[in-house]
């Protein structure tokens, strides 16, 4: 039988997704499928339609300076960031290299409160969350800047600019809130470009977010303090943290950071009890190496334990890299085969629509219980957090 008939001559639903994807007009669908209508392949850069319009114009730089209690004063107005560990140290008018913290007159400011360039709705898998509420919406929202440099980028023209050079919308805190209500949506994710950076917006959203029974959901690099950390998480419900490599001379050449930061965050996450996601993007000849992926999937089960999920990610040529190829397929089901060897019980891989590992597996009986197709959840079988077909405990945040 093809993939376009049914035993009754009629389309089921996944069916029908594959042979729009594959067909004519196909465009809204890969949208949601967040792949190309061409290839079918996942790509980074995909904007699903938004139902809730926002009202108002957008302009250029920022709004409101606000000042941030993560800087302290150093002589001769001099102040240091305390937000991550670059550590900024900033002479008075300088602004650090992420691009929207600034010293104003020896005071500390951040420059991306209530200024997002990015406010759209997703599906929650594309943020992604694949054991937080499958099938539902979340509001995605974002600013400029980054305090990373990675050399694979995936959102670049965002994070990697300065307020000046981007168009952004006037939306304070309760305006997200508003938004968010009037969509619909289950939660607000902090993501695409680095939530870090905006880390008081961010805060102040999330705040209300709970006040208003809205989870939060952060997708982040992880390169934060642990104090500023701390107090974030507990208004955050879910994390995904991007894990880029396991080689410390790979982060500071390609990442613009150091690995140890990003690591201690995942611990500090697994002390706070945050759920914990990591997403790990596999650069072909870059970090694909097996025994440094063995090494790591080692790590996370000895420090997160064997039930934090794993998406590894397809890459895709783009910003300094562009002259590289798409990560192998075959290299994707090499990586996914080593963390299930390893001990992993959730390994997913990313950014290729219709591959078996898109879906979720029970670690007991070995059932797909939730089956995706791209961001679409074709079939759902965890009841109360239990497998419908074993009663094993999924680990998650589920209906």
């Amino acid at each position: 039988m093809s993939d376009t008939q049914s035993h009754k001559g009629k389309l089921t639903r996944r069916e029908l997704i594959k042979a729009v994807l594959l067909g004519a007009g196909s465009a809204y669908v890969s949208s949601a499928l967040g792949c190309s209508p061409e290839t079918g392949d996942q790509a980074p850069g995909t904007t699903p339609m938004m139902t809730q319009p926002l009202q108002g114009a957008s302009q250029k730089g920022w709004f409101e300076p606000k000042t941030s209690p993560w800087f302290v004063q150093l002589d001769d107005d001099f102040v240091r960031c305390t937000l991550c560990p670059k550590g900024c140290e900033l002479g008075d008018g300088e602004r650090s290299p992420c691009r929207v913290r600034e010293n104003q007159g020896g005071v500390g400011y951040t420059l991306s409160h209530g200024n997002p360039t990015l406010v759209q709705e997703d599906p929650i898998e594309r943020a992604p969350f694949y054991h937080v509420m499958p099938a539902s919406r979340v509001l995605s929202l974002s600013t400029v800047g980054c305090n990373l440099s990675c050399h694979f980028c995936e959102v670049w023209d965002m994070a990697l600019v300065a307020p000046e050079e981007v168009h952004a919308y006037h939306m304070p805190p309760e305006e997200v809130i508003a938004h968010a209500q009037a969509a619909g949506v289950t939660a607000i994710g902090y993501a695409f470009g680095e939530p870090v950076v905006f880390y008081e917006y961010m805060l102040d959203i999330a705040r209300l977010a709970h006040q208003n029974g809205l989870l939060n959901l952060v997708h982040s690099a992880g390169y934060i303090e642990p104090e500023p950390l701390k107090s974030l998480c507990p208004y955050i419900d879910g994390a995904n943290i991007d894990l880029k490599g396991f080689d410390p001379a790979f982060y500071r050449e390609l990442v613009g950071g150091e690995l140890e930061p990003v690591l201690r965050t995942l611990e500090i996450l697994k002390e706070e009890g945050v759920h914990t996601e990591v997403t790990h993007l596999v650069i072909p000849t870059i970090n694909d190496d097996q025994d440094v992926l063995r090494e790591m999937c080692t790590w996370i089960i000895n420090t997160l334990g064997p039930d934090v999920p794993l998406h590894l990610a397809r890459f895709y040529p783009l910003y300094k890299l562009s002259a590289l190829p798409r990560t192998p397929v075959s290299t994707l089901d090499q990586a996914r085969q080593i963390a299930l060897n390893a001990g992993l019980n959730f390994v997913y891989v990313a950014k290729v629509v219709g591959h078996e590992g898109e879906n979720t597996f029970c670690p007991n009986c070995g059932e797909a219980i939730i089956r995706r197709l791209g961001f679409v959840v074709d079939a759902l079988d965890v009841v109360d957090g239990l497998c419908r077909f074993c009663g094993t405990a999924v680990p998650g945040k589920w209906f």
